[in-house]
């Protein structure tokens, strides 16, 4: 019989997206590598910075980026009640990412947990609670219509150009003005912050998975200009490219 709580510490290669889906509440987390997650009509990236608070029986989409050692904790009904958000993305803190490392002592098989196990397991629930309730803003909405779904599709292929709103509307036959009315009601977001957003996801991905400078980061998905790059990094993830970086190794 599993405990409680346990931590699931496991490496995986690279690979394409799969659904996954678990009965417990699962802190998805990863000490190295990198996930792309999507679920609700949404899509985040989970670089070693970031977690995931996952209620229990919540299907989620899961892409992996780079070579994953994972260190997730699963929490049963019983031991944790139901986040207050069924998904939510945030910032690990060094405390939440200790907590974590102490966790790796009880996995699946390590039977009931000691006195001292729950408090651990217990302390972790209560700080990942709190961190949930602070999602990243670094989330990009998916579309649902087909037309919206192929201008943001192609808006992604084109990211690390030039592309402009009316190209876009034109290479997926669609009218200027009824593009921007489907990203408006669908997406809640203008194209051009759609853009942004794409552009600075690939690169939260790129700082994660490579040690590129940052200037090539930027000219990569699309900035003409270092400075242009760091204040829209800034803006989205309230910390500059190089800082991000940093947070990724301590």
């Amino acid at each position: 019989m599993q405990p409680e709580a346990y931590c699931f510490h496991r490496s995986f290669d690279p690979a394409g997206p799969s659904e996954f889906q678990t009965d417990r509440h699962y802190l998805l987390y990863a000490l190295e590598g990198t996930l792309r997650l999507e679920a609700d009509g949404k899509r985040w990236t989970l670089p070693p910075a970031r977690a995931a608070l996952i209620c229990a029986n919540h299907p989620v989409t899961i892409t992996v980026l780079s070579r994953l050692t994972s260190a997730s904790v699963l929490f049963s009904p019983a031991f944790m009640g139901p986040p207050d958000q069924i998904l939510s993305v945030f910032d690990m803190t060094p405390l939440a990412r200790e907590l974590v490392k102490a966790c790796r002592e009880w996995g699946p098989d390590s039977g009931p947990l000691s006195p001292f196990a729950t408090r651990i397991f217990g302390t972790l629930a209560e700080v990942v609670v709190h961190l949930s309730a602070h999602p990243s803003k670094c989330v990009l909405p998916m579309p649902v219509s087909p037309a919206l779904k192929a201008a943001v599709q192609l808006t992604e292929d084109r990211a690390h150009d030039s592309p402009t709103f009316d190209e876009i509307a034109r290479l997926t036959h669609q009218s200027s003005r009824a593009l921007a009315r489907r990203f408006a009601s669908e997406m809640g977001m203008t194209w051009r912050e759609v853009l942004r957003r794409i552009r600075i996801m690939n690169a939260v991905e790129a700082l994660a998975m490579s040690d590129a400078p940052v200037t090539q980061i930027a000219l990569r998905v699309g900035y003409g200009s270092l400075s242009g790059f760091n204040a829209a990094f800034r803006d989205c993830m309230q910390m500059s490219p190089t800082e991000y970086r940093a947070s990724l190794r301590r």
